[in-house]
C-alpha cells in the first residue's frame, strides 16, 4: 500500500525531532552543537553547544520555552514543534517534504494569491505533494513501461 509518499515518522521525543530536524535541515552534512549554537546566535537567540549536544543525547528532555525556541531560530521552523504534544509536528513534516521535492526538481515553481506572511497553509501544501504523486502515477501508467511510479519494475 505505497502511495508514493514518504511516511511521516513518529516524532514523539524531543531528541527525535530534533535529529529529524538535523537530518532534514543539513543533509548529508554532521552539525556540531559549536556550529548550532553558532547559526542560532547569528538569528537572534541563544544556545549552548553542549545543552545542543545533550538534547542530541536524550539527556534533555523538557527544556524552558527559551529552548525551544532557540532551536526554532536554529532549524527556521516554528518552535511549537519542539514542545511534547506539538500541533504543527505534521505541518512541519508536510513542509519539508514539499521543499525537498522542490530541491529535487520535482516542483519547479508555485505561486499563491493573498498569501500573509506565514506562507502557504499546511493542508496547500499537502494537496500540492498529492498532485505530485497523481501526475507522477499517470505519467508512470501513460509510460506503459511496466514501472512503478518510482521507477522499480512491477512484481
Amino acid at each position: 500500500m505505497d502511495s508514493g509518499e514518504e511516511r511521516a515518522p513518529e516524532l514523539r521525543t524531543l531528541q527525535q525531532k530534533v535529529e529529524y530536524m538535523v537530518e532534514k535541515t543539513f543533509p548529508g552534512q554532521k552539525i556540531s552543537g559549536r556550529v548550532f549554537a553558532d547559526l542560532v546566535k547569528e538569528r537572534g537567540g541563544s544556545l549552548s553547544h553542549s545543552y545542543f549536544s545533550n538534547i542530541l543525547a536524550g539527556k534533555v528532555t523538557q527544556p524552558s520555552e527559551d529552548i525551544l525556541k532557540a532551536l526554532g531560530l536554529g532549524f527556521g521552523v516554528d518552535w511549537r514543534f519542539f514542545k511534547e504534544e506539538s500541533e504543527v509536528v505534521d505541518d512541519v513534516v508536510a513542509g519539508l517534504q514539499f521543499l525537498a521535492k522542490r530541491r529535487t526538481g520535482e516542483i519547479s515553481g508555485l505561486a499563491g494569491r493573498g498569501l500573509d506572511e506565514d506562507g502557504l497553509p499546511p493542508e496547500l501544501l499537502q494537496f500540492a505533494l498529492s498532485l505530485l504523486e497523481e501526475a507522477r502515477g499517470r505519467r508512470s501508467t501513460a509510460d506503459g513501461d511496466g514501472s512503478t511510479a518510482h521507477g522499480e519494475p512491477e512484481k
